[in-house]
């Protein structure tokens, strides 16, 4: 019989996720989980398709007493969905999952385990990308392990994986929880934490894999996505956090990345940002 930890899944799911994607992610952190959780929060950001209706019942069906569904009326985007659910969780300590990700079955196991043995606030992994099948893997994300790295490491990206985290709901409250940032809400937590002396730690066992694909990273090419980061590190800027020398350092790689033609963009997507798994 399995073990039950005392934290919540916080996930929130969209009208144009796949629903064979989100049956995957709601098994990986149910059936295929060595440690299950006492809750899963799912926030269902505004109308879904049939079929998804029909994938959420079907596994409410077989998990009735874990899963707590949270209904918006309409589409609020992933930092206000963030937010919303996480005021649902009942538990201090809340994981993050995305709804077409996969939590390798030791994840919550490892991690859970750092908050009974550890004072930290936030934990992340490393993940691993695949591209189709879930056993293609391409790349893997790695970010650093120790407080002192990751404080540095946030001056240009994003210090954890963002659906790897499990944290403190607390702390994540103490600093105004999830703001709706447009593509940064979690980078912009995790600044807001750091600022506030809230401690992190990277495992640096990948936990999670990341389904992403060739059209995917081509979308991060537009103009109007590199205005949206130039803004938000503008705005790092502006209250401090990073000084200029690290303002035009972080747009000059993110300027070159977005205006490349889309094959460059991949080669260097998987020869530089990722590494060899």
């Amino acid at each position: 019989m399995k073990e039950f930890g005392t934290f919540s899944v916080l996930m929130s799911v969209y009208a144009k996720e796949r629903p064979e994607y989100l049956e995957r992610a709601l098994r990986s952190i149910t059936d295929d989980q060595e440690l299950l959780p006492s809750e899963i929060v799912l926030v269902e950001d505004g109308p879904l398709t049939d079929e998804l209706n029909d994938t959420i019942e079907k596994f409410a069906l077989k998990h009735k007493d874990m899963l707590k569904i949270v209904k918006l009326d309409e589409n609020r985007g992933p930092g206000n969905a963030s937010r919303i659910g996480l005021m649902h969780c009942t538990n201090d300590i809340v994981a993050r999952m995305d709804s077409d990700d996969i939590s390798l079955p030791e994840r919550f196991k490892i991690q859970y385990r750092f908050f009974i043995e550890h004072n930290f606030d936030v934990v992340g992994t490393n993940t691993l990308d695949f591209y189709g099948n879930e056993d293609n893997i391409v790349g893997m994300r790695k970010v650093p392990e120790f407080h002192e790295d990751i404080v540095a490491y946030s001056k240009k990206r994003s210090p954890v994986n963002n659906t790897t985290a499990m944290f403190k709901k607390s702390s994540v409250l103490n600093v105004g929880s999830y703001e709706e940032m447009r593509v940064f809400e979690d980078y912009y937590l995790w600044i807001k934490m750091i600022r506030n002396g809230y401690l992190f730690y990277n495992i640096q066992s990948p936990l999670l894999k990341v389904r992403t694909s060739k059209e995917r990273i081509a979308r991060r090419g537009s103009l109007n996505y590199l205005r949206i980061e130039v803004n938000f590190f503008k705005m790092l800027r502006e209250i401090g956090y990073i000084n200029s020398m690290e303002y035009f350092s972080a747009i000059s790689i993110r300027t070159l990345f977005r205006i490349v033609p889309g094959n460059v963009r991949f080669f260097l997507y998987k020869e530089f940002l990722r590494k060899r798994p």
